[in-house]
């Protein structure tokens, strides 16, 4: 699939967002700043923002905090619960491609031409022709969207582009690192592959998403959530028709588990069941010949065959239509876009070391970012309720009545923090720890 060249997304009108300059700040102090008056908003134009730095000279990933807790820490989204819906995969195949088509549908998700028009260029998400990489690291839209859901509720939308793997500038843990990063913090990964699913590409999948295998060990459940096969190019509809039947179809055959199988496909199989709480697969059409050949084809409709603008229709709903949205859980529980700030720095850690750390790490760091949630969340409730009794503009207390607040409102946050369903730790244990770190200081 050939990739064009980047152009910001800048053709719609922009409504202001929250955007505070969080650099260098801990993660109370990003909330509170986050939390700014309607004044002071920016009307830049959405564009793709670089979360995960990849440095080339020592194969090693950074984390942009201050970007990622400009977007996601903003008063209006914090506290809803995450959809993020990522592409990753092999260098060269088209992911940002089809990001750019996700963006259009979010856009304009209430038009049946959600598509866009004949001779409109495809902009977003950056990407260009040619046999070299464009995305390096882990980039997200820096908007994210609020849908409401059929039950009423809403949710916040955030779509994650992805550095291909197997280009001849990445290693093995350079590909493993990104696949598992982006993995673990998405509801919904997308696996775009090219023409088939060979088995090279079940086996770097084992390899990617073995940091899950361990996990579902110790909290006995599957670590991960939706995982969608992307087949591009898929030259056998004779077979098994375009689309998502087609593909349910194929991915059976291609996952099953065969008596007289070798042993070692045999796990490979086993080990994507059950890392997985869903698998699905859609085969997708060659979008035709201009696409693929042509130097200066800029994402244009009229240049794309009508196959494959068919089965787009069908694709782009299926993962972000409001009825299908995946809300992103760990160990079971919803996660906010504020919770994500803290696994995402929570898992970067484990990975900037020199060598590909061992897949119970990720537990362990998971641990560490859910019981750093869940004192975040009982912090931010005994401010709040405290802030009623004391702040500024209420009248004086005196201090014995404050004492016996302090302790009414301290049982309330430490009943929150118990709320929260921990892995990693005994319950007792975390609530010992915290109430030794944070007792004092509330």
């Amino acid at each position: 699939m050939a990739e064009g060249d980047a152009a910001r997304y800048g053709q719609r009108e922009e409504q202001p967002r929250f955007q505070p300059d969080l650099t260098g700040e801990s993660y109370e102090d990003a909330e509170e700043n986050a939390s700014l008056d309607a004044d002071e908003v920016t009307t830049e134009e959405p564009c793709p923002v670089q979360i995960v730095l990849a440095h080339e000279d020592d194969h090693n990933f950074e984390l942009d905090e201050s970007a990622l807790e400009r977007i996601l820490l903003q008063e209006h989204i914090r506290d809803l619960n995450i959809v993020v819906v990522s592409v990753a995969g092999a260098f060269r195949k088209g992911k940002s491609f089809l990001l750019d088509f996700m963006l259009r549908y979010m856009y304009n998700k209430e038009s049946s031409s959600w598509i866009g028009g004949s001779s409109e260029p495809l902009t977003g998400f950056t990407w260009r022709g040619g046999c070299e990489r464009e995305t390096t690291g882990i980039q997200i839209w820096s908007e994210v969207f609020i849908i409401p859901k059929p039950d009423g509720t809403k949710v916040a939308v955030l779509l994650m582009d992805t550095q291909g793997a197997f280009d001849s500038q990445s290693t093995i843990k350079d590909c493993a690192t990104v696949f598992a990063l982006s993995t673990m913090t998405s509801s919904v990964q997308v696996y775009n592959l090219s023409q088939n699913i060979q088995e090279d590409d079940l086996q770097h999948l084992q390899l990617f998403t073995e940091y899950g295998r361990l996990a579902m060990e110790e909290i006995y459940q599957k670590p991960f959530q939706t995982l969608m096969f992307l087949i591009r190019d898929w030259s056998y509809p004779y077979e098994h028709a375009y689309g998502l039947k087609g593909g349910k179809q194929f991915l059976e055959k291609r996952l099953q588990v065969k008596l007289h199988q070798h042993e070692e496909l045999q796990n490979v199989r086993k080990h994507i069941h059950s890392c997985f709480s869903n698998l699905g697969c859609f085969l997708l059409p060659h979008p035709g010949l201009k696409v693929a050949t042509n130097p200066s084809f800029d994402g244009r409709l009229h240049d794309i065959d009508e196959e494959f603008k068919k089965e787009l229709r069908s694709l782009i709903p299926l993962l972000l239509a409001p009825e299908n949205l995946v809300e992103k859980e760990i160990s079971g529980s919803k996660v906010t876009c504020k919770d994500l700030v803290q696994y995402f720095k929570a898992y970067i850690k484990i990975y900037q070391g020199e060598e590909l750390p061992h897949p119970k790490s990720m537990l362990q760091a998971t641990a560490e970012a859910n019981n750093l949630a869940a004192v975040a969340g009982a912090k931010d409730t005994y401010n709040k309720e405290m802030e009623q009794v004391c702040g500024g503009d209420k009248p004086y207390i005196a201090p014995a009545d404050l004492e016996q607040k302090h302790q009414d409102l301290k049982g309330l946050a430490i009943k929150h923090f118990r709320s929260v369903k921990k892995m990693g730790e005994k319950l007792e244990h975390s609530l010992t720890r915290w109430r030794k770190y944070y007792g004092n200081r509330l």
